[in-house]
Order: C-alpha cells, then sequence, then structure tokens
C-alpha cells in the first residue's frame, strides 16, 4: 500500500506524445495555455510555469526584494525548501510555533511574536492543503507592512470561502511533484494578482532576458537584452501539457480524497485515535496529506514497523528545519512543532484509493497502535 500513487492516464500520455511530435520542447505554447488555465481555475490574474516548486519559492522571495537584513517569520513544520528559499536571497529565516498537535500551521499569534523591526515578510505553508490561519496572517502583514507570501505547494485545489489559496498573499507557490495532487514529476506554479510582480518573476526565470525564444521564433521580436541577473527556471512543454490535462481533472480527484479523508476519520474517531487538519466550515481543502497523531508514549518507530509489516507504507511530515544542522544556530524554540514531528504518521491517502485499501489501513492502525507502547 504505496502512501501515495499517481495515475497517467491515456489521455494524458496522448497529450505528451503529442507535444513532442511538434517539435517545441521549451517553454511555448503548451506552457502559455497551462498557465492561462491555472490562472483561470485559482482566480489569480496571473499564473507562471516554472521547473519546480522550489524554483516558485525563490522566485516569489526574490520578487518581494527579499536580501541580506531582512527577516522571514516561517514555520519549522515545513519542507527545508520553504525555508531554503528564503536564505537563498540572503535573508534571515525565523522559525515560529504551530497552531497545536492537530493544527500543523503557522500560528498568528507566534508569528506576530516573532515580529522585529527588521521582519519584511510571512511565509505561510498551507500544511496538508489546509488553509490554517491563512486570514489571520493575512490581517496581521496588512496591519504590520508586511508581505505574506504563500508556500502552497500541498494546496493545488483548496479553497478558503470560495477563494483559493495561493491568492490571499502577494504570491503562492505551487508545486508539481510527483506526489502531490497535481503531479507531473518535477514542476512548479506561481499565482499573484501583482502585475510588477508577475513581470518581476518572468523576468528572473529565464536568465533576465527580455523576449523568450518563443517570442523571437513566432517573429515577436528578433533580439534580447539581459537586464537582470536571472535564472533558468523554465518549465519544458511536455510536462505543462502534462498538468493542463490533469488540471481539468483535479477537482475530482480532490473530492475522492474528501471522501476518503472523512471515512478515515469516522474510523478513527472510534478507535479514539487523534487525527490532524480537520475540517472547518468554509474550507475546501485538497486532502493532500492525511496525518494521525499518537498518544504520548507510543513507540512510532515500532508502530510504523508494524505497519510496513502489512505492507503499509507511512511516512513523516515534516522533520522540524530548525533541528536540521544547517539552521540548527537559529536558536528556534518549538515544542510543539516538536511534539507533533514526534508522534505524527502520514498515512496513505492518494484519489484512487479504494475502501478495501483503506480498511486495511485502519486495520492495520488499530492492531498496531494500542499495544506499541515504549517502555
Amino acid at each position: 500500500m504505496p502512501l501515495a500513487d499517481v495515475v497517467i492516464a491515456e489521455e494524458d500520455l496522448a497529450a505528451v506524445v503529442d507535444t513532442y511530435r511538434s517539435g517545441w520542447l521549451s517553454m511555448g505554447p503548451r506552457t502559455e495555455e497551462l498557465e492561462a488555465a491555472f490562472a483561470a481555475y485559482t482566480g489569480a490574474r496571473h499564473a507562471l510555469a516554472v521547473a519546480n516548486g522550489t524554483a516558485a519559492l525563490h522566485l516569489a522571495c526574490l520578487a518581494a526584494g527579499l536580501g541580506p537584513g531582512d527577516e522571514v517569520v516561517v514555520p519549522s513544520l515545513t519542507f527545508v525548501a520553504t525555508v531554503n528559499a528564503i536564505a537563498y536571497t540572503g535573508a534571515t529565516p525565523v522559525f515560529a510555533e504551530i497552531a497545536s498537535l492537530t493544527e500543523p500551521w503557522l500560528s498568528a499569534a507566534a508569528a506576530e511574536a516573532a515580529v522585529t523591526e527588521r521582519t519584511r515578510a510571512v511565509m505561510h505553508m498551507s500544511y496538508g492543503g489546509h488553509a490554517g490561519e491563512t486570514e489571520a496572517l493575512q490581517a496581521l502583514c496588512r496591519d504590520r507592512g508586511l508581505t505574506l507570501l504563500e508556500d502552497t505547494a500541498h494546496a493545488a485545489g483548496s479553497r478558503l470561502h470560495d477563494r483559493h489559496l495561493g491568492t490571499f498573499g502577494a504570491v503562492g507557490a505551487f508545486s508539481l511533484f510527483s506526489n502531490k495532487n497535481l503531479a507531473v514529476g518535477e514542476g512548479g506554479l506561481l499565482t499573484t494578482d501583482d502585475d510588477e510582480l508577475a513581470a518581476r518573476m518572468r523576468l528572473l526565470r529565464s536568465h533576465g532576458m527580455t523576449t523568450l525564444t518563443w517570442d523571437r521564433h513566432r517573429g515577436h521580436a528578433s533580439g534580447y537584452d539581459v537586464v537582470a541577473l536571472g535564472f533558468n527556471y523554465r518549465m519544458d512543454e511536455p510536462r505543462a501539457a502534462l498538468a493542463a490535462r490533469r488540471l481539468a481533472r483535479l477537482d475530482a480527484d480532490n473530492d475522492a480524497r474528501r471522501a476518503l479523508d472523512a471515512r478515515y476519520r469516522r474510523a478513527f474517531e472510534e478507535l479514539g485515535i487523534a487525527c490532524a487538519l480537520a475540517p472547518v466550515d468554509g474550507l475546501a481543502s485538497a486532502h493532500h496529506l492525511f496525518t494521525i497523531v499518537l498518544e504520548e508514549g507510543v513507540d512510532r518507530d515500532a508502530f510504523r514497523a508494524a505497519l510496513a509489516g502489512r505492507g503499509i507504507q507511512t511516512s513523516l511530515h515534516y522533520p522540524p528545519v530548525h533541528r536540521f544542522r544547517i539552521y540548527a544556530g537559529a536558536g528556534a524554540e518549538a515544542p510543539v512543532t516538536d511534539a507533533y514531528a514526534a508522534r505524527a504518521v502520514t498515512l496513505p491517502l492518494f484519489a484512487h484509493m479504494t475502501a478495501e485499501q483503506q480498511d486495511l489501513v485502519v486495520e492495520a492502525v488499530a492492531a498496531a497502535a494500542p499495544s506499541r507502547r515504549a517502555a
């Protein structure tokens, strides 16, 4: 039983094959189609396709003007790329606490307490596709004159009060990695309503060049200038074609995840096992992850080994970034983050998961949780 699973439909493969047959493989018409479709899907004024989610985060930080001397409040409970993207600019990540053991997202109160005169931005990560305290963080940034950046790697298809996550802040950064809801292997997307930020990110995405190869191919330009120190963060056409095909099915896939999430919750409530990321009014989550929180004292390694013995893969999301050697000097204190990271287990969840497969997971958890306590 894999943690995540991707099915590539025949029509997806056909779209990719057609792209290769077209002879145009670098960023071009299919990338433009994907960007237009994702902008319409999210309601954002601009959407930009990039090479991967980390590139999206880096461009968001650069476009926001982060640099040496700036501080950015960020949760430690995230994939390290969230924090690295801040550090790439020379800015300093400042770790803040999550809300609770079952609410593993950045606490607005903790973020506010971490703000100093050097704070320039807040980076919010939509853990598991949940909105968390997005609106409170938006209000905090508005009141304190800070930039809200959204790491929406988990949140393709997540909406709060019918507004897509990634459109509450200045920029939203999405991942299309192979385990994500909208998966193409490697890829990323950015959303923004700010024309200047969009222009800045487009420029930096492709070496700081004023025109692209596709522009010159169509006769829209005959040359180019380089006006900024940019990067090669372009998406290729085959992945853009695949993403556009999968985007058309994303809502249906997320609906299936929602039903599976609810079914898990009913089963684990009967077993007395705590589940994180509880649904809230007004939120249509992408349900990227399903995590349980073991009771204090349960031997998590033995618990995971028992599930592995039944062929069920589990994972941990995430080792806290402030515990990595590279960021150990930050001196962060985050006891709730540490507790969640020590007790949480991510269980299998994917759109085409069957009820029978889910029952196997529940049965394995029921068998392992009560009897696998540390001495």
